[in-house]
């Protein structure tokens, strides 16, 4: 909307480079274009709006197919007001002086007369298709139709209003049809699925048996070396046994050749022991015999006094010990007697 400020009694207008103005006075054009800006009196002027930028229409509206099947319409047509002034004449823009703002409603008439002629052409050709071919092809032929009716609409030209595009965005049946439409490429879809999830599980239980067999083989491979290692280690182990046995056998051999070897010396060491023994028995024998010769020699030509003496003396010597002695008649009597005799 174009901007209208106050100073005292005069209005000033300034337009939108998007806004066609037109200021009347006295029924004479003052003012008139895009992007105007000027001073007014509100007493006298009668001005005129008209928007010149591309506007978006959305369209929704509802229509039957040749099986009686109802479906929704769903298309966008972008316009333009290419003739302003011929627009301002057939429809009303008139803008209040003293604020600016639209006086009626002019768009809603733009938009009820394109939404009409939009959708008598899109009824007549959704009417001739049954509803499979307008769900799958009927964008395409509904778009041309509604293009070439707006296109060519002499109403149109003489209010000014051109049309841009016109888009068929959908065209959808009701919920519960559509649902019911849908339900077959549901199931293609959900047997597609289910044959993909058949096939992965049986490429999956391929999988397993191939390692299930790779498992055994590998098992049955680990049980023949096992089976080679026990066998090895029995003969490593019989083998060992033999060597210990025969290592023992060695060393009982070497043990009894010892010992028969020490027998040996010990006995020669005995009988070398045994004839120095006899021998030094035998030295001292007559070393002995030699001494008791020589001392009976000598007491053979001792008188016999002095043999008493000597007598007296080696039997004081065999005597044990004597702290006290108590000597009475008798036993001098009778120790004189021994010695007499």
């Amino acid at each position: 909307m174009a901007d209208v400020t106050r100073r005292l009694f005069l209005r000033h207008l300034r337009g939108a480079p998007t806004s066609w103005v037109r200021h009347l006075a006295k029924g004479k054009v003052k003012h008139e274009g895009i992007g105007q800006s000027f001073w007014y009196r509100p007493l006298t002027a009668v001005l005129s709006e008209v928007p010149v930028d591309d506007r978006e229409l959305p369209l929704l509206f509802h229509a039957r197919t040749s099986d009686f099947a109802d479906v929704t319409v769903q298309a966008t047509v972008t316009y333009r007001i290419s003739a302003p002034a011929t627009a301002a004449e057939r429809l009303d823009f008139s803008v209040d002086p003293r604020g600016g703002q639209w006086r009626a409603q002019p768009l809603d008439q733009v938009a009820t007369l394109l939404a009409e002629l939009a959708q008598q052409p899109a009824l007549d050709l959704l009417a001739r298709l049954p509803l499979t071919e307008a769900l799958t092809a009927g964008i395409a032929p509904v778009r041309e139709a509604v293009s070439a009716a707006l296109g060519s609409d002499p109403r149109l030209t003489d209010t000014g209003v051109s049309v841009v595009s016109a888009r068929v965005v959908a065209i959808r049946p009701e919920p519960d049809l559509e649902r019911a439409l849908q339900t077959p490429t549901r199931e293609a879809v959900q047997q597609e699925a289910d044959r993909a999830t058949y096939a992965r599980r049986a490429r999956a239980v391929e999988q397993e048996r191939a390692i299930a067999e790779n498992e055994l083989q590998n098992k049955i491979e680990l049980a023949r070396r096992e089976q080679q290692l026990v066998e090895q280690h029995g003969a490593n182990t019989q083998r060992q046994a033999e060597l210990d046995a025969a290592a023992a056998l060695v060393a009982a051999q070497a043990e009894a050749e010892r010992s028969r070897v020490a027998a040996v010396v010990e006995a020669e060491a005995d009988r070398l022991r045994a004839e120095a023994r006899a021998t030094a028995v035998r030295a001292i024998g007559l070393a002995e015999g030699e001494a008791e010769a020589a001392k009976l020699a000598a007491y053979r030509d001792l008188p016999p006094a002095v043999l008493q003496a000597l007598a007296l003396r080696e039997l004081a010597g065999q005597l044990p010990q004597i702290g006290q002695l108590t000597v009475t008649p008798d036993v001098v009597t009778g120790l004189l007697n021994r010695l007499g005799r």
